[in-house]
């Protein structure tokens, strides 16, 4: 009986782990069909990302830049204290999503970080692009604001 009872428990907390995993994929989709008609920029990051401090600011002024242009970033740290105590240094004026367990960044299968992915004005994925250096965040602008003009 109480075998029984914690092999129930087990997979219990195996479901509910689970629905964790997918609460990162099912809110970018929530705010990828929100964000439907604007182009939008989604940044996969982490604490111990050097560029990611250099993309943060310069992600704030592209969304206030740009009044159709979407922000949206996605964490990958374990830990969300580390994410936490990033956003404490280098801000965001736009939604962190967290994926602790790397579900999102499994489906987008990042190569780098950071990842970036662009959406067009229909919900399109249009590009995706690693990294985050001086050159290519003017390769970045030039993008988005063809698509924007789109």
């Amino acid at each position: 009986m109480l075998k029984k009872a914690f092999f129930s428990f087990l997979i219990s907390l195996a479901c509910l782990s689970n629905a964790f995993a997918t609460d990162g994929a099912a809110e970018l989709n929530k705010l990828l069909q929100q964000y439907k008609g604007n182009v939008v920029y989604v940044d996969f990051w982490a604490s111990w990302c050097g560029p990611c401090r250099k993309s943060f600011p310069w992600m704030n002024n592209m969304k206030n830049k740009y009044s159709e242009l979407k922000v949206i970033s996605i964490n990958v740290d374990a830990n969300k204290s580390l994410a936490t105590e990033f956003l404490q240094k280098v801000p965001a004026n736009f939604p962190v999503i967290y994926d602790p367990k790397g579900v999102t960044a499994k489906k987008y299968k990042l190569k780098g970080m950071p990842s970036s992915y662009i959406f067009n004005k229909k919900g399109q994925l249009v590009s995706a692009h690693v990294g985050f250096t001086d050159t290519k965040q003017k390769k970045y602008e030039l993008e988005l604001q063809t698509l924007l003009a789109e």
